[in-house]
């Protein structure tokens, strides 16, 4: 999962896109870039790190340029180096810059197409570098040397046509401006918004509506699945449906984990939906439960805040903080690697002993991923004199890996693949384990906008809403993305990156 973000005004945009980054700086903690149309050049920065600590005052200045794109990531396919931090260029045609969030799933079929048909090569293992080339080839196959909105939308109606998985794309194309498309199913989320810019009209895009409160931009609508936006040069908005037979199946999991409470997707409020899940967890617990003696409800911050709230009101029991929260340290579920994510949890999380001594307590969190975050809290609630510790989840079970840009590739790392409730609930040593039902998950989101019929929840039912997953391909990403395959590919980017230095000296 990543966040990308892109700006068409009539003043310098480096500050408002450094703003907008750190807004979305959830959505990813691994790198983070800014690029630039300057006097018919690029503008380019990006390497490891937060927001914060990739742009110096030296970096913003060279940043200038009234249109620009920029991305925050988090790893999915490729490695965690700075070689696959985004934006990517290409100077054929015209020169075009591009930021994605998202997976293509048929990436080494693109390669092939690529490097078979487009003449074109690609030089780091990120998807993303793929779906650049794949619209440049597309852009390039329009002889003109001033493409016209319909000859943009064609060439990304043919890039549509040939991309399969999920992306929220944004780019800039040099004597032209910037666009941005979705694709056919909505699976990552994109949104449109304007404001004011000395006397004309600017827009933004962005993977978040919260990014566009921050700069002053209201908001005009989400990015409908499979469609274009093209604004250019001189600032005028197009738009076009460049999917054959869209429809609407936004990923679940934004609003169970990644998005912020304050964000509205498909015109869904995150928050609301959040309490939605506590209610019906709520209602399961009361139903199914009864004989828990619960003394306390706390829950695991920040994401579930909201959800634990709604099952104390439900249960009518106490809600209390029971952790202090170091805000200072990353997402672990997003941190690329087992060993960070573990060394992280305790530097992370502090259990306030006397709301746990003697207590039996019910820890809620929106899921369990891997287990080791859960494991490791349940037991500091043990270190802190909890009497039993019961746990539960906003999400149901994860069984399945995730194509479509959530880091859950190999079903061995799942501690729910394989596996029933009551060994899971051993494994993390929790005294119950509790799981939403997926239909009430559903439910609960769907409240918001009943007319989204569908949603992705391929990792709770292994039902992939592009319908072209094969078990090859989970096989061959499986082996490709997990930790321990990671920890390899990283390595030999370093000895490559040393390489180069070297012989650069």
């Amino acid at each position: 999962m990543c966040g990308v973000v892109g700006i068409v005004a009539y003043s310098s945009v480096n500050q408002s896109i450094y703003d907008a980054l750190t807004v979305l700086q959830h959505r990813g903690q691994d790198a983070a870039g800014i690029c630039t149309v300057d006097d018919g050049n690029f503008r380019l920065r990006k390497a490891n790190g937060l927001v914060r600590d990739v742009f110096d005052e030296k970096h913003m200045k060279r940043l200038q340029g009234h249109i620009g794109i920029g991305h925050i990531r988090y790893p999915t396919a490729g490695t965690s180096t700075s070689a696959e931090a985004q934006p990517f260029y290409v100077n054929s045609p015209f020169g075009i810059s591009l930021a994605h969030n998202g997976n293509l799933t048929n990436s080494k079929a693109l390669q092939d197409y690529l490097f078979n048909v487009a003449r074109r090569h690609i030089n780091t293992n990120s998807d993303s570098e793929i779906l650049l080339n794949v619209l440049a080839h597309e852009l390039s196959l329009t002889p003109a040397m001033k493409l016209s909105p319909s000859e943009v939308f064609d060439g990304i109606s043919r890039t549509i046509a040939l991309l399969e998985g999920a992306y929220a794309a944004v780019s800039l194309v040099i004597g032209h401006g910037m666009i941005a498309f979705r694709d056919p199913y909505g699976i990552r989320p994109l949104v449109l918004g304007q404001r004011e810019d000395n006397g004309r009209i600017a827009y933004m895009v962005a993977s978040e509506n919260v990014a566009l409160d921050a700069l002053g931009f209201n908001f005009m609508r989400d990015v409908e699945p499979g469609e274009a936006v093209y604004v250019d040069e001189e600032g005028n908005l197009h738009t076009q449906q460049c999917a054959k037979n869209p429809q609407y199946a936004p990923c679940i999991f934004e609003y169970v984990y990644f998005a912020r409470p304050d964000s509205f997707i498909d015109k869904i409020s995150v928050y609301q939906s959040r309490l939605n899940m506590g209610k019906k967890l709520g209602q399961k617990i009361k139903r199914d439960w009864e004989d828990l003696d619960i003394d306390v409800v706390i829950p695991i911050p920040e994401t579930s805040c909201d959800v634990a709230l709604e099952i104390a009101s439900e249960l009518n029991l106490p809600y209390r903080q029971g952790f202090v929260k170091n805000r200072y340290i990353g997402r672990t579920f997003i941190m690329p690697g087992q060993t960070l994510r573990r060394k992280s949890v305790r530097r992370k999380l502090n259990a306030i002993k006397s709301e746990f001594h003697g207590k039996n307590v019910l820890l809620v969190d929106d899921s369990i991923v891997r287990g080791t975050t859960s494991e490791q809290i349940i037991d500091m609630a043990r270190e802190a004199g909890a009497a039993k510790v019961y746990f539960a989840s906003a999400a149901p079970a994860i069984r399945f890996p995730n194509v479509y840009g959530i880091d859950m590739p190999s079903v061995t790392e799942l501690i729910a693949h394989g596996r029933e409730t009551e060994e899971i609930a051993k494994h993390i040593g929790a005294d119950e384990l509790i799981f939403q039902d997926i239909d009430d998950l559903i439910s609960a989101v769907r409240e918001e906008n009943p007319t989204i019929e569908r949603f992705e929840t391929s990792v709770f039912n292994g039902r992939y809403v592009t319908g072209n997953i094969s078990q090859d391909y989970l096989d061959e990403m499986s082996g490709l993305r997990n930790d321990s395959a990671k920890k390899d590919t990283e390595a030999k980017a370093e000895i490559s990156n040393i390489d180069l230095h070297n012989e650069a000296n």
